[in-house]
């Protein structure tokens, strides 16, 4: 019944107020919420380095092996939707140092082009058995990357990677 009409008929009338939101719910569906919106999350600018997102998840599969969740990192690949060799270079991230770790985990958010340190370059790293040679060869590339420059999506000078030739480029053959 609409006001006029309950007044018209003497009735009384309720008026209730209250505050709403649209919320998402667990499926992502838009659900309507009592109360006042929760302030929104910052967001840093940039993105989190693929290499910290990788050591991250390396510690995460190491926890769900130990804790007996996936039988064996075949087990893991499946799951994963991955290759064996690919869990295996996941893993092998582990093999680094801690410091070396906490320095990759620590790495500044990318703002724009590529990553400054990668997986790939990690690598090489994390097959040295010792630590205190993997110290050496992380001072190694960081300085190196150090000195790199950031790729501008706008076509700007390109990067320096160790060992790869800018295309068009030949690589000088050194005689013996």
């Amino acid at each position: 019944m609409s006001p006029r009409a309950a007044a018209a008929t003497g009735s009384p009338t309720w008026t209730f107020e209250t505050r709403v939101h649209f919320g998402s719910g667990r499926t992502g569906q838009r659900r309507l919420r009592e109360g006042e919106a929760p302030e929104p999350v910052p967001v840093e600018p940039g993105r989190v380095p693929r290499v910290v997102r990788l050591l991250a998840l390396a510690h995460r599969l190491r926890g769900l092996l130990d804790a007996g969740t996936v039988q064996d990192q075949a087990n893991l690949a499946r799951v994963a939707g991955v290759t064996r060799a690919r869990v295996t270079q996941i893993l092998n991230l582990l093999h680094l140092a801690p410091d070396i770790q906490e320095a990759v985990l620590d790495l500044p958010r990318t703002l724009r082009g590529r990553d400054p340190i990668s997986e790939v370059a990690l690598r090489p790293i994390a097959a040295v058995p010792e630590w205190g040679k993997q110290r050496a060869l992380w001072r190694e590339l960081v300085a190196v990357t150090a000195g790199r420059v950031v790729l501008d999506v706008s076509g700007g000078p390109r990067p320096h990677v160790p060992g790869r030739v800018a295309k068009g480029a030949t690589r000088e053959r050194r005689s013996p």
